[in-house]
């Protein structure tokens, strides 16, 4: 989570696409696969050698998995696909995807499973690629499954209908990921703006003795350690084998929106230069807008913890 942090804080695109190809294009390979699998596919995704992504998304389906319209159809020894995802991150460049699939679309999340696919196979193409707002160091598109044929071994589990159980077992690191990321935005901006504070001159001192400057930085900073301090407790927890379904869901959930108050606040720094593609501000305000989907969206997360919550009543 430490690295996810710092190379977000670099460049959010760049984290997209490492980040992906290190937890969870792999994870499943890692967890199903066979040996010469790994080292075919995992093994030089983690090198850098090859690109690799995973597919839940499609155009009608985000948080909600159960309606994956996209099949798997078992035909002797291989698996037939068929489908269309979309918002898939490394989608257009990847050399391999593991596919979230429905081998039985009447069991809804009972009928999910997951299955490598690799570049090359015939009916496996890339279709649109999205012009996005931020994050544009990364290409974001649609994959196209028009009677993809993979063998038996492809399937990714241990029995049919797991994957959503397989999905939790990730989910988790996943939020705290995107909480780590999320770190990493508002630190670049808090940063940033925190100079700006000391170099630009108005009404013949540095903008940062006014104290309604500083009051920002100050609401900015303790917004920034209540995230932390959230967010590395999940992956403490994670770390030592413990349960963080909460934790995960509440460090997602408010480190998510404290970088949207640091970088909203880095923006009114820098005044009308934050208008302007010439600054930094800017970039930070519309990648930071990123981190509010991946893992859950704030309505799913808030759900979720109402639930854990209150329980059934």
């Amino acid at each position: 989570m430490i690295f996810y942090e710092e190379i977000t804080r670099g460049s959010v695109g760049f984290a997209q696409t490492v980040i992906m190809n290190m937890l969870m294009s792999t994870y499943f390979i890692y967890r199903f696969g066979t040996e010469e699998m790994k080292q075919r596919c995992m093994v030089p995704a983690i090198r850098g050698e090859k690109i690799a992504t995973i597919c839940f998304t499609e155009d009608q389906s985000g948080s909600d998995l159960g309606a994956t319209r996209t099949t798997a159809v078992k035909d002797g020894d291989e698996w037939v696909i068929n489908g269309t995802k979309m918002w898939i991150t490394n989608g257009a460049i990847c050399d391999f995807c593991t596919v979230l699939c429905t081998t039985d679309p009447g069991k809804g999340l009972k009928g999910l499973n997951f299955f490598l696919v690799e570049k090359g196979t015939p009916g496996f193409s890339s279709g649109q690629t999205l012009n996005k707002l931020g994050c544009r160091g990364t290409i974001t598109g649609e994959l196209v499954f028009d009677n993809v044929r993979v063998p038996a071994e492809n399937f990714l589990g241990e029995e049919l209908g797991k994957g959503v159980f397989y999905v939790g077992e990730i989910l988790e690191e996943v939020r705290v990921m995107t909480a780590a990321m999320a770190l990493g935005i508002a630190r670049a901006a808090y940063d940033e703006a925190l100079e700006f504070s000391r170099k630009r001159v108005a009404f013949g001192k540095a903008i940062g003795n006014y104290q309604l400057i500083r009051a920002k930085f100050a609401d900015m900073a303790t917004e920034m350690h209540a995230a932390r301090l959230l967010t590395y407790h999940a992956a403490w927890l994670l770390d030592q084998g413990l349960s963080a379904r909460k934790e995960a869901a509440m460090a997602k959930l408010f480190a998510t929106e404290a970088c949207q108050k640091v970088v909203d606040e880095a923006t009114r720094i820098y005044g009308a230069n934050a208008f302007a593609y010439e600054y930094a501000p800017q970039r930070h305000f519309r990648n930071a807008r990123f981190v509010l989907y991946g893992g859950g969206t704030q309505e799913i997360l808030k759900n979720f913890l109402g639930r854990e919550i209150i329980g059934k009543v």
